[in-house]
């Protein structure tokens, strides 16, 4: 019986520590690198699909890039301009070229319509441009 029970127990932290980690996630940076100005950036994502932006389906999404502003709170619409880069085509990686000095990358993610999925499906971090 204390072996089921103990094979119950961590059947249910697995999977509650497994939920915790759904989110996005920049692939190949870390919070305080440093970076040359021309830089590629990958985007991860657990728990979700990408798929491009047009249709609503559930558990779906695209990537959002915002530089050097705050994320779009749950359900706003991420905007469209020099500091929100779209990547409404499903695209999981770009190459973008980035101003010298400390940059703020926050990765986004949102539904068909642009919407954010909120803080969860958000990520921010600071590099350092050389």
């Amino acid at each position: 019986m204390k072996k089921i029970m103990f094979v119950i127990a961590l059947f249910f932290s697995f999977t509650l520590s497994a939920m915790d980690h759904q989110g996005v996630f920049f692939k190949n940076l870390k919070d305080g690198q440093t970076v040359s100005k021309e830089v590629t950036i990958e985007f991860g994502v657990k728990g979700m699909d990408v798929r491009p932006a047009g249709k609503l389906k559930d558990g779906t999404g695209h990537f959002h890039l915002i530089i050097d502003k705050e994320p779009a709170a749950k359900g706003k619409v991420v905007p469209a301009d020099e500091h929100h880069i779209h990547y409404g085509k499903g695209q999981k990686q770009d190459a973008v070229t980035l101003e010298p000095g400390k940059r703020q990358l926050t990765l986004q993610f949102a539904d068909g319509a642009h919407r954010s999925l909120g803080k969860k499906w958000t990520q921010t971090i600071t590099v350092n441009v050389k």
